[in-house]
């Protein structure tokens, strides 16, 4: 009789270290038909394609990587320069925050194309979706690709937080013997790296030489095309109405954490009245509250992002302030019947300023309009103002029930 033999290929995979072009994969023990002698697909999902030839025990390939080039370092991973299905899906859940923190790839050296010693070597980040920008504008070009260990964050935020960094990326030259792969001694890194890498300090430490390419990486082969000079337009940071609203959701879904426990206290405040509590009183008051909740998170995340250039004031907690405030005026309107007079009506309008100001001044992060130093100083400046809005707001709509 033939041993029970568990199946764990649907059970979590255990940590391993990270190998450029391949995604660690512990191999999962098949499950024996004693009738036929053969294997069915795992956890009932039909099966794959054959394994390639790259690939090897304990590993699986990325789905971008074509195969691997040979180099006096070792083998290096060449990529695609067209996304496929599984990075539009990943594209998709990272903007909406779905295992954000850990869509990157392995920190190593990749190629597209097929580069000699004297193409030109791009660094930028290891956060998947820049990764991506990046590979999917080389299309035709033969290029060496240093991809820096960012902690999966994008090249300007990691730029500010040091992790794009003189160190990082000399010791990255170092680990992967770009050295030994390339003739020159020259690196094309994003102009908005610059804040995180020091020149002088790189050639010093590596014999490598920075040039700072084009803000964006559509620009780039017309830039080696014009032997690694920019135009002015090239080194413009623009911020369209498209490259705000492509930030908006993962801000909105972010927002999920703090709505959980609003939702809760919104319903048992609600609910306080003169006699003590009221389940009627907690359900029809508490959505009321939750609509202008709703309302502050949109006017803050949504509305003003999109008109952000047209709102008055460079500050952007009193720009999400003045969208509050006309959201709040006009969901007030609406709520009015559920909202127990002017005192409730004053309440949820505090109520949706705060929110508003608040979701809109966490939205500086995501700006070039705004350095570290200032977001901070905004913060410092403006959470006393929104936290004493919303306790004005939640003991106004407490009283509100004593008087309607």
């Amino acid at each position: 009789m033939l041993p029970e033999v568990k199946n764990d290929c649907c059970s979590r995979q255990a940590e391993q270290p990270q190998v450029p072009g391949r995604l660690i994969q512990l191999e999962p023990l098949p499950m024996f038909q004693p009738e036929t002698g053969g294997d069915v697909a795992c956890c009932g999902a039909p099966p794959g394609p054959p394994s390639r030839a790259e690939e090897r025990p304990g590993y699986r390939l990325w789905p971008f990587v074509e195969d691997f080039m040979d180099t006096p370092a070792g083998p290096v991973p060449r990529v695609k320069t067209v996304l496929d299905r599984p990075d539009f899906r990943g594209a998709v859940g990272a903007r909406i925050g779905l295992s954000r923190d850990e869509y990157k790839v392995a920190p190593g050296l990749y190629a597209v194309g097929k580069p000699d010693s004297e193409s030109p070597v791009l660094v930028t980040a290891n956060y998947k979706l820049t990764f991506d920008a990046l590979r999917s504008e080389l299309g035709g070009l033969d290029a060496w690709l240093l991809i820096l260990d960012t902690r999966g964050i994008n090249v300007w935020c990691a730029a500010g937080k040091k992790l794009l960094s003189t160190e990082e990326l000399a010791y990255r030259i170092k680990q992967t013997r770009l050295g030994e792969v390339v003739g020159h001694r020259r690196l094309i890194l994003p102009q908005l790296s610059a804040t995180g890498v020091s020149s002088h300090r790189l050639k010093k430490a590596s014999g490598f030489e920075a040039v700072w390419g084009p803000v964006q990486a559509g620009d780039l082969k017309k830039f080696i095309a014009n032997g690694n000079k920019a135009d002015p337009a090239m080194r413009r940071v623009t911020f369209t109405l498209s490259e705000r609203a492509v930030l908006v959701p993962v801000e909105v879904f972010m927002a999920k954490k703090y709505l959980l426990y609003a939702v809760f206290a919104a319903f048992v405040l609600s609910g306080l009245g003169p006699g003590f509590f009221s389940f009627s009183a907690a359900w029809n008051r508490g959505l009321a509250v939750m609509a202008a909740l709703l309302t502050g998170l949109l006017t803050g995340a949504v509305v003003m992002p999109l008109l952000l250039p047209w709102l008055p004031s460079r500050i952007f907690a009193v720009k999400g302030g003045v969208t509050g405030l006309a959201g709040g005026l006009l969901a007030v309107a609406a709520l009015w019947p559920r909202t127990g007079g002017w005192l409730g009506g004053l309440s949820l309008t505090l109520l949706i300023v705060a929110v508003s100001s608040y979701f809109a001044m966490n939205f500086t992060g995501s700006t070039p309009y705004t350095s570290p130093s200032g977001v901070e100083k905004e913060m410092r400046r403006f959470i006393p103002w929104q936290a004493g809005m919303l306790l004005a707001g939640t003991i106004l709509w407490i009283v509100s029930a004593f008087t309607g």
